[in-house]
């Protein structure tokens, strides 16, 4: 088995296509795939159902702020309300929603985040590493 390549290179670098249930609003982002987790905080299990770009459609955006005081910004199709990508103040960083990409079964879970926050029936796949709160920098 060859090594992965190191974050950021050419062969990190790949694009990824999704949208709404409606169709009506249509992305691509291409960028290192950063993560593919699962989070557990309050405002994810309110909210769930690199370079982005929209291809059709307007995404309705609602701005607040977080528990820990950063300005967050959440985007979803204002036609059919699918959850559609978020990013935090600062992050350096565009959160995707699995669900709404063309291919959400190219990704498996690599970590779980704030699982203190987890509903007691939800269980927890141990096999990857999973934190109390978010994950270590």
């Amino acid at each position: 088995m060859s090594p992965a390549p190191a974050a950021g290179t050419p062969a990190d670098i790949h694009t990824y296509t999704g949208g709404c249930l409606c169709q009506a609003v249509r992305f691509r982002a291409t960028g290192p795939l950063l993560a593919a987790a699962t989070c557990h905080c309050r405002e994810c299990q309110y909210l769930s159902g690199g370079a982005l770009r929209l291809e059709r459609g307007a995404p309705r955006e609602y701005h607040y702020r977080s528990a820990a005081g950063r300005r967050v910004m959440r985007s979803f199709c204002a036609d059919c309300g699918t959850p559609l990508f978020g990013h935090t103040e600062d992050a350096g960083y565009t959160v995707v929603r699995a669900g709404a990409l063309d291919e959400p079964a190219r990704f498996a879970n690599q970590l779980t985040v704030w699982t203190a926050s987890a509903p007691p029936w939800h269980a927890i796949d141990t096999a990857h590493p999973h934190f109390a709160g978010n994950a270590p920098s």
